[in-house]
């Protein structure tokens, strides 16, 4: 556990130092990376979360989502205590929840196992798609479900980072949830037998 917050510590100083422009030009080359894929066809629901702070900015991305006739969701916090998540349209009404985090304001609501794919945020990744995110479990418990399935594994999951959040190992805990692929400003990887 200390290990995974030394980790984590180190990793948002990381971002954190990364200057404005380099931002931008990693948020727009991730989106020009996506564009080139298969993954957002017409009507296909997406899951995509709202940067918040120095995470990567999702905003050329969401344009590229409404270009390509989408159906976008943002995940929203239905309770806090027992850290669940679920996820809704994006719509014209959005409120701040307690991390200050944009999601819809409107009732509507989807599990994860609804989308098709779904962007996540994430603090560090390694070689075999481990995903260390913030700490809270969110995605993890709204993704539980993928690690019952033997066949079926959907929805994609696709972790959205910058280049240097990679790092040599995550040691996995029993309730994480391992990404399909992850897109940087330097391409596309896919994880352990992940179609492209």
């Amino acid at each position: 556990m200390n290990d995974r917050r030394a980790l984590r510590k180190g990793l948002r100083a990381a971002r954190a130092a990364i200057p404005p422009r380099q931002r931008r030009a990693a948020a727009l080359q991730i989106a020009r990376w996506i564009a080139g894929t298969h993954w957002l066809m017409p009507d296909r629901r997406i899951g995509l979360y709202a940067a918040l702070g120095d995470e990567l900015d999702t905003t050329p991305l969401l344009e590229l989502i409404g270009r390509r006739r989408c159906r976008p969701y943002f995940p929203r916090l239905e309770s806090l205590r027992a850290r669940r998540m679920t996820f809704s349209p994006i719509g014209p009404h959005q409120r701040r929840n307690r991390y200050g985090i944009a999601e819809p304001a409107t009732a509507a609501r989807e599990t994860a196992a609804f989308l098709e794919i779904i962007f996540v945020p994430l603090l560090g990744f390694d070689a075999c798609g481990n995903r260390l995110g913030m700490g809270a479990g969110f995605y993890d418990r709204a993704l539980a479900f993928r690690r019952r399935r033997r066949h079926w594994r959907g929805p994609l999951l696709v972790g959205l980072a910058y280049a240097h959040q990679e790092v040599a190992a995550i040691e996995a805990s029993r309730t994480d949830v391992a990404l399909d692929a992850v897109v940087t400003e330097q391409g596309i990887r896919f994880f352990r037998g992940a179609q492209p």
